[in-house]
């Protein structure tokens, strides 16, 4: 028996001796497993990335611009917007120098683009990894935005073919039109169609018309020390202009020398001996940075007056340069003198005559940092500003100035306006209520008049767009921008003709063949004296008496009306002289609340303080628009009855509520809207 048991003992043995690399085996298998498992996973899920990358450039790449119609080499037909008087505003396009050629320049010319701008240009294949990832870097540590990864190659791509959206799509596309300029032409054109279309402010797109606008000289003369200074430009060419900040611009210059001494571009004695440079000499002819929103509108229009165009344009508008300063020197004074809570605010000012011409705009704070037009862009709530076109509504209805409303709660219904001080005055005429901006009395108005009607008021006064037909639009809660808003004052302004708001005089090549001049225009009556004389008196008492008192002048005819829409979103100040119309509108771009900012605060303030000394500017010859003649009451002797305080108008017809209504009525207090 015993040798049975060993046998059994071994057989025992042997088992364990073979489950331990059954184990070990079993293990090994699940890790194999485990393992190509996660593979599969990691190459489906990098094949599905794959595709995703492919199908998004592929979206990215669809409607691209044909690139091989356009050569970076040849100069570009240019623009040259001139005002009124024939002094250039802003020119578009290759201009004013020659076409350079980078390898017959001084070599210091392109070195200060480079090392300012694209260090590694002569290495990378139009896309800088090592640059881009630089930038990220920076800007990660500042935690803002300071340096941008875009190569010379990717900037010209976007001149040449695209918009200055910053949208993900769009610098997909300028890194494939930069792939695409680097396969397609060498280093040395690609360098030479950039600095022959770059901006360098005042007017001047090119090296070659930098030097001369600046410096008096070619580019083939510039030295070291000018070099920089209008490489430095490129960053913002208002902000850093030799002519209007030269101590920021040498400043900027001397970041530029230091940069190419690191670069290696000059030695460290060049690098010492331009830093002994203090300021800017500038000899050339520099034309000035305002009116930069107003060419940029005009620009936008250009297709609708001339269609595949080839050539070199000259453009001559109705811009006033006079005006335009003016306005730009009170904008500033203004925001100097402001609280400082309540400068981040950004601000828009449109000057038209009475027949719609564009005299002076504003379109921002400053169009270096933004070019986003506020005046003709910004669509926002006009507030009690719009109500004048509720009182033109109900005065072709038959009511007067003096007819009375109820100025009260109100009580039935959803909608429940509310006056802006939430006092309430009980029987107002219409004149007190436009005056003093009484929100329930005008929508009482409204009610009474009819929605169809004022939308019919708003069509002929030159709105394109169709308001909201509702009561809350009668108190401005549908959106307009500044140009159009002002446009439809003027229509008030000039006695009820209609005008549409326009810049452009004529446009010539440059060998001078006329291709459009703007004709004398029939201007078609679209609303009755007698209804737009009453309106007229009503918003002068506005100024007089009411909302818009700090926007009265020392001396001529004025009218107007304040706006504010709901939390301080929108302040707006409209009015018009003898013979001018401004639009004044304050607000944030992104829409949130001011700090109590109302239109009678700064909009009517900047409005008062420009058009004061405004009204004395010479103005080419305004247009002569028919009397106010059939209705044998003409507009000066309405003005004359107003002064002596009568403002029944010729007619006296029904229409309004009846006073026996109320009680009683009280002194319309003094408001501040």
């Amino acid at each position: 028996m015993a040798p049975r048991k060993k046998k059994t003992t071994n057989k025992k043995k042997t088992g364990r001796s073979r489950a331990a690399p059954k184990s070990a085996g079993g293990s090994s298998s699940f890790l194999g497993a485990f393992f190509g498992r996660v593979f599969r996973f990691l190459f489906v899920l990098g094949l599905l990335a794959g595709l995703a990358l492919t199908a998004f450039v592929g979206w990215c790449a669809w409607g691209l611009p044909n690139a091989d119609q356009v050569n970076p080499v040849d100069a570009q037909p240019s623009i040259t917007i001139l005002a009124d008087d024939g002094s250039v505003v802003a020119r578009y396009g290759g201009l004013t120098g020659n076409l350079v050629d980078v390898k017959k320049l001084p070599p210091y010319v392109s070195q200060a683009v480079l090392a300012i701008e694209d260090r590694r240009f002569y290495e990378h294949f139009g896309i800088d990894p090592l640059g881009l990832a630089r930038a990220m870097w920076v800007n990660i540590r500042a935690r803002h935005w300071v340096q941008g990864g875009s190569t010379i190659t990717q900037q010209l791509a976007k001149n040449l073919f695209l918009t200055p959206d910053k949208t993900l799509r769009r610098k997909v596309q300028e890194a494939l039109l930069a792939l695409w300029i680097e396969h397609k032409f060498t280093k040395a054109q690609i360098l030479s169609a950039y600095l022959n279309r770059v901006y360098y402010g005042a007017g001047a797109y090119g090296v070659d018309a930098a030097a001369r606008t600046y410096f008096g000289k070619p580019a083939h003369d510039l030295s070291i020390w000018e070099s920089a200074v209008l490489a430095g430009l490129l960053k913002a060419p208002s902000r850093y202009s030799p002519a209007s900040n030269p101590k920021l611009a040498a400043a900027r210059a001397k970041t530029v020398i230091k940069t190419m001494r690191e670069a290696g571009f000059i030695s460290a004695q060049q690098e010492k001996q331009e830093m002994r440079h203090k300021t800017i000499a500038v000899t050339g002819s520099s034309e000035s940075d305002i009116g930069h929103y107003f060419a940029d509108w005009v620009i936008d229009q250009i297709d609708s007056y001339v269609t595949n165009n080839d050539r070199d344009l000259v453009i001559r508008t109705t811009f006033d340069p006079q005006l335009q300063t003016l306005a730009e020197q009170k904008e500033k004074a203004l925001f100097a003198k402001m609280d400082k809570r309540d400068k981040s605010a950004q601000i828009a000012l449109v000057t038209l005559s009475k027949d719609g011409a564009v005299l002076a705009m504003i379109g921002g704070r400053d169009y270096a940092k933004s070019q986003f037009n506020r005046a003709t862009q910004a669509m926002r709530q006009p507030g009690s500003s719009f109500k004048p076109f509720v009182y033109l509504a109900a005065l072709e209805s038959g009511y007067t100035p003096n007819d009375m409303l109820l100025d009260a709660p109100f009580t039935e219904g959803k909608y429940r306006p509310e006056n802006y001080d939430h006092e309430y005055m009980g029987a107002v005429s219409l004149t007190q209520a436009l005056a003093h901006s009484l929100n329930t009395a005008t929508v009482r108005l409204l009610q009474s008049v009819g929605i169809p009607r004022l939308m019919d008021v708003t069509r002929r006064l030159g709105f394109s767009h169709a308001f909201k037909p509702e009561l809350s639009t009668g108190l401005g809660a549908s959106e307009a921008n500044l140009l159009e808003m002002t446009n439809a004052y003027a229509t008030i302004a000039n006695g009820g003709y209609a005008v549409w708001p326009y810049a452009v005089l004529s446009i010539e090549d440059k060998n001078g063949s006329v291709l459009y001049q703007r004709d004398h225009m029939q201007h078609e009556r679209v609303f009755s004296p007698r209804d737009i004389a009453n309106l007229d008196g009503m918003m002068v008492q506005v100024i007089a008496q009411g909302t818009g008192q700090a926007a009265q002048l020392s001396k001529g005819h004025t009218a107007g009306k304040t706006g504010t829409s709901q939390d301080y979103r929108d302040a707006w100040f409209i009015g018009y002289t003898n013979t001018l119309v401004t639009g004044v509108w304050m607000g944030k771009d992104d829409d949130t609340p001011m700090r109590c900012v109302t239109g009678g605060k700064y909009p009517a303030r900047l409005w008062h303080d420009y058009m004061n000394e405004a009204i004395d500017v010479t103005l080419p010859p305004q247009p002569s628009f028919m009397p106010y003649g059939d209705s044998g009451d003409s507009f000066s002797k309405m003005l004359g009855r107003w002064s002596e305080g009568d403002f029944s108008g010729p007619h006296n017809s029904g229409g309004g509520i009846n006073l026996r209504e109320f009680k009683g009525s009280t002194a319309p207090p003094q408001y501040n809207r």
